[in-house]
């Protein structure tokens, strides 16, 4: 995830008016013709194509989620309501994550541009949202430590994760992350992306300190621990950025990037995840990175089959097969993916490529997105039992 302050963090949402319908409106068949765009991991500054999407007139909301609308595919509405379980969308403000929520979205993330007030304000809270929302859904944030706290005047203040290594037992990093996901867990948040299991192997600026260590062995030792102390606490940890940012070529948030080959990160950036994913209930994060000998080694492991079954197979040296849910980094704020997909295409291919559930920092994209996947599904992109089988990943932690 983003760096706070990174060009990600700048994610623009739509005017306050937008239109909504509530989720029933959901099946109502309406004509999008969607423009869908090639993935590659070529990062210009050319913006990516946006689709065209025909809407009917419905009444005025305050949040920024787009207008209903529905695909050119058949309805069907138990499948539509299984992919939209597999978006999760920044919010930024109660209205606007009320609005998503009543639309489908499997998640809604907490960002730095996100109101304090859905943290602090009764009835205008997480525990409203279940309220009036009635079903599970989950609520994750950017908790390492350090430079990434999200709203820290409300959740905390504590150091980073190279400053936990360095001054505290493996122990003593648990305890500590268990007091983050309690005061999270306080606040209606279930998910944390967190820890970096990134090696700060080539001195990044966007891996630095929040990398527990240069070394491996004791990157895993200290991520393990961060993990189980925010399972403790009641918060899903999610391992990030598979299958490795810190020899990276830069920083993802801003264009392209390549690792090592794959075999150099066997022996490197893999290391940890030769044990940390023996920890039930984590997740783990896929980045942007590309990697040679990583399918065609071109393509951003986010939205690349081949990452996907190098994480699930566990077919690399040492590694375990992984069964757990899959994250997607931010596919709207990162320059590898936006320069070249739109939210609702990358999101959609990142989906088919494996990922669980696809991330982006804005609900504008949210029913194009849902109309995209809904499409490439109906094309035979991705069949209907693999979507089923990602819903149900997905509900083991949505509360």
């Amino acid at each position: 995830m983003r760096v706070e302050d990174s060009a990600g963090e700048n994610v623009s949402n739509t005017v306050e008016g937008m239109k909504k319908f509530p989720v029933l409106a959901l099946l109502v068949a309406v004509t999008v013709t969607t423009t869908l765009v090639g993935c590659t991991d070529n990062a210009t500054d050319q913006a990516a194509p946006t689709s065209e999407i025909t809407t009917t007139t419905a009444p005025t909301s305050t949040s920024s989620v787009a207008p209903t609308t529905t695909s050119t595919t058949p309805a069907n509405p138990e499948l539509r309501t299984k992919v939209a379980q597999l978006m999760m969308v920044g919010v930024r403000n109660f209205d606007d994550a009320l609005a998503a929520l009543e639309q489908g979205a499997g998640g809604i993330f907490i960002g730095s541009d996100t109101e304090a007030a859905i943290l602090t304000t009764p009835g205008r809270d997480i525990a409203e949202l279940h309220n009036r929302v009635g079903r599970p859904f989950a609520v994750s944030i950017d908790f390492e430590g350090g430079r990434v706290l999200r709203h820290p005047e409300v959740l905390g203040t504590f150091p980073s994760p190279r400053t936990m290594a360095k001054e505290k037992k493996p122990e003593e990093v648990r305890g500590m992350a268990y007091d983050m996901a309690t005061s999270l867990a306080r606040h209606g948040i279930t998910v944390d992306f967190a820890p970096v299991v990134d090696i700060d192997g080539a001195g990044l600026e966007v891996v630095g300190d929040r990398a527990f260590s240069d070394d491996p062995a004791v990157a895993a030792e200290y991520a393990s621990a961060f993990a189980q102390g925010m399972l403790d606490g009641g918060v899903m940890p999610v391992f990030k950025h598979f299958p490795g940012h810190g020899r990276a070529s830069g920083d993802s948030h801003l264009g392209t990037v390549v690792t090592p080959p794959l075999n150099e990160l066997q022996n490197f950036e893999l290391v940890p995840y030769r044990s940390i994913l023996a920890t039930p209930g984590v997740g783990v994060m896929v980045g942007h990175m590309a990697t040679p000998g990583l399918g065609d080694g071109k393509t951003p492991s986010s939205i690349n089959p081949a990452a996907y079954q190098l994480l699930r197979s566990g077919s690399y040296e040492g590694g375990r097969p992984f069964d757990g849910p899959v994250f997607t980094d931010d596919l709207s704020g990162m320059k590898a993916i936006s320069n070249q997909l739109t939210p609702q295409d990358a999101a959609a291919t990142a989906i088919i490529a494996g990922a669980d559930q696809a991330l982006w920092l804005t609900t504008d994209a949210l029913l194009p997105a849902i109309d995209t996947t809904m499409k490439r599904i109906a094309e035979g992109a991705l069949s209907e039992q693999d979507v089923f089988a990602k819903a149900e990943r997905v509900s083991h932690y949505q509360r």
